[in-house]
């Protein structure tokens, strides 16, 4: 599947703003947003104004990016947001949310919710005791993720096991720090996505 192969960071100086793309580096001085929070590329003298259409794209970008999703699944998404019940920035907000690979970067398994994609497309990850390595699927309520018991004795596990203690996890979720096994508790609401994100600009930029 195509992936996107940048410079993270280059992305965050682009739409203004950090999207916790490179776990914990974003959290300390080396964040190049922190020192350069100018756009990367050729330095202007004026400022140039961005049109609504522009800074529609610029939000549209920025949900897309944070949580890894290329333009035409994200596309799909929005679809299925816009058919179900309630206001469909929210509903997109929330099927992100309930990604497969979001929900392990919310259970503290990643620094990060690339690196959360990678790990449950290795295989490592048990969705209700059966493997899954599609890090697109939606969470239900009630179901139960866990590490596979090979995946148990790689040096990342036992690394993680370490530093496990001080994750905090959403109350949405509940995570069984000596099993490693977390568990949807609550399908998510606008109120437990904590990036900030002006999901109504996402909706006009595709009502257009």
């Amino acid at each position: 599947m195509a992936r996107y192969i940048g410079r993270s960071c280059r992305l965050c100086r682009y739409l203004g703003g950090q999207l916790m793309l490179k776990g914990e580096k974003c959290f300390t001085p080396k964040c190049p947003v922190e020192g350069r929070n100018t756009a990367p590329g050729r330095r202007l003298t004026r400022q140039r104004r961005i049109s609504d259409r522009g800074l529609q794209l610029r939000e549209k970008q920025k949900v897309r990016f944070t949580y890894g999703v290329l333009e035409k699944q994200f596309r799909t998404f929005f679809t299925k947001a816009a058919k179900a019940p309630g206001i469909t920035g929210e509903n997109l907000l929330i099927l992100l949310e309930r990604r497969l690979d979001n929900v392990v970067y919310r259970l503290g398994f990643g620094d990060s919710r690339a690196q959360a994609r990678q790990i449950v497309r290795h295989g490592h990850i048990l969705l209700n005791g059966h493997k899954t390595n599609i890090p697109s699927c939606l969470v239900e309520l009630g179901d139960v993720i866990a590490w596979r018991q090979a995946s148990m004795k790689t040096e990342y596990y036992k690394t993680l096991i370490e530093k496990i203690g001080d994750v905090i996890t959403p109350p949405w979720l509940s995570l069984d720090k000596e099993s490693m096994q977390g568990t949807i508790l609550a399908l998510p609401g606008r109120d437990d996505i904590d990036a900030k994100f002006n999901a109504k600009a996402v909706v006009e930029y595709y009502s257009r």
